[in-house]
């Protein structure tokens, strides 16, 4: 395979982040994600990883959030054997690899035309899978989608990246689309928000603008979404892994709400 030259440009240039994350924890001793097709990809991809400066602990919480979304998403597909799955934003995300489904699973992948493009190039088919280039507030992609089955639908790292109108717009076809499902993506409230938009991402020009701060006001956007549970960081799989400092501060964090709440992960069902 030929190496393959990127260029994006501000939060596209995020999807690079997570891909080395995990790629540098899949090859770490006992990792909590074995992701070889990440590992496969940066050694087929152009680009100054380097720049990014991914550090060992950001790798692993990368890799521990990943990890918990393949959790949930194997669960919903054993429950419902025969479900659509979409992955909203997946980047270069192999979670459709990872996870493996079986036939009886439809799966769509959603991204910028760029992005997809990509992903054509450097990972494999799969049953039942289809790849969709489009902006996610381009709702027509939505069309390609079957409305006769529940859904799973898995937003890592995406939400805090759009508006609160396109997130509405968004959750509003979804719930509508689809006869059941569920929705879980991770969120921050305002807080974190604000840091975010002082800081940036490293080595990347992203910018964000959505937050939600207790997750029950999402029924302010979608009434029929309900709130299956806010997880909180000590809750997720591979939490012991965390060094002893990082769990430290996360369990001074959990004593106030605004802190505990900076980044979570949402589950909810419609």
């Amino acid at each position: 395979m030929q190496s393959e030259k990127v260029q994006f440009t501000k939060e596209k240039e995020t999807l690079l982040f997570t891909l080395y994350g995990k790629a540098l924890h899949s090859r770490s001793t006992n990792p909590v994600l074995h992701d070889k097709w990440a590992e496969d990809a940066i050694n087929h991809i152009n680009y100054d990883f380097g720049k990014l400066k991914v550090r060992e602990y950001e790798s692993l919480l990368i890799a521990c959030r990943a990890k918990q979304f393949d959790i949930f998403t194997t669960q919903y597909i054993s429950a419902h054997p025969e479900v659509t799955v979409l992955h909203l934003g997946c980047g270069m995300d192999s979670r459709i690899f990872r996870v493996n489904p079986p036939p009886t699973v439809q799966w769509f992948d959603i991204d910028y035309p760029d992005v997809i493009e990509l992903r054509r190039r450097l990972f494999p088919d799969h049953t039942e899978y289809t790849m969709i280039g489009s902006s996610l507030s381009d709702l027509g992609w939505l069309e390609e989608t079957p409305t006769d089955r529940p859904a799973m639908i898995v937003a890592e790292g995406v939400m805090m990246y759009l508006t609160e109108d396109t997130v509405k717009q968004l959750i509003n076809r979804i719930t509508n689309h689809f006869p059941s499902g569920q929705l879980v993506f991770d969120a921050w409230n305002h807080l974190a928000l604000r840091g975010a938009q002082r800081r940036g991402i490293k080595g990347t020009g992203a910018t964000f603008g959505w937050a939600i701060d207790d997750p029950r006001d999402i029924t302010e956007l979608e009434p029929r979404l309900q709130l299956v549970k806010e997880f909180r960081t000590n809750e997720l799989v591979a939490y012991t892994r965390m060094s002893w400092a990082m769990r430290a501060l996360v369990h001074v964090m959990d004593a106030f709400p605004s802190l505990r709440r900076m980044n979570r992960v949402l589950l909810y069902q419609f």
